[in-house]
């Protein structure tokens, strides 16, 4: 296992005061892991599946916005599940979908825990300090890339 504040928290979010948003509250929670934004699922993607990968012996976080143009979170949570390399990387759906089907989808992808994106502000930003609590506690396993 390692500990907490080596991870990387890889966050997938289109919408840029959202992602600052949970950057803030993040560390409003008192996490100090780096935080790595990507504006949609393919820069993702790219930057875990790209020929060279960046960090090999990293231990990654993905929180995945459902709704992006392009490459959908669900299509980037099954990418990263159906991968050897990436399977056990924890993925956090972080979404206003509130869709029964949605979540059940969502989970039988391989998804870890999914959030609804409170509408009202304050709920967004308590919701997302609780995350942040909750990742402080969570226990991970090691690097989640596997290259050779």
């Amino acid at each position: 296992m390692v500990e907490n504040k080596a991870v990387k928290i890889l966050l997938v979010e289109d919408e840029e005061a959202h992602a600052e948003l949970v950057k803030m509250n993040l560390g409003r929670s008192g996490m100090t892991n780096d935080i790595l934004h990507f504006n949609n699922g393919l820069k993702l993607v790219d930057y875990l599946f790209n020929n060279n990968p960046p960090h090999k012996d990293d231990t990654y976080l993905v929180i995945l916005d459902v709704n992006m143009p392009g490459l959908d979170g669900r299509q980037v949570l099954e990418r990263i599940k159906k991968d050897e390399r990436t399977r056990r990387t924890p993925v956090i759906m972080l979404t206003t979908a509130e869709d029964e089907r949605e979540i059940e989808r969502c989970y039988n992808l391989g998804c870890n825990l999914y959030l609804t994106k409170p509408m009202d502000y304050d709920a967004f930003c308590e919701a997302v300090h609780k995350l942040g609590l909750f990742i402080q506690n969570a226990k991970f396993p090691g690097p989640s890339l596997l290259m050779a």
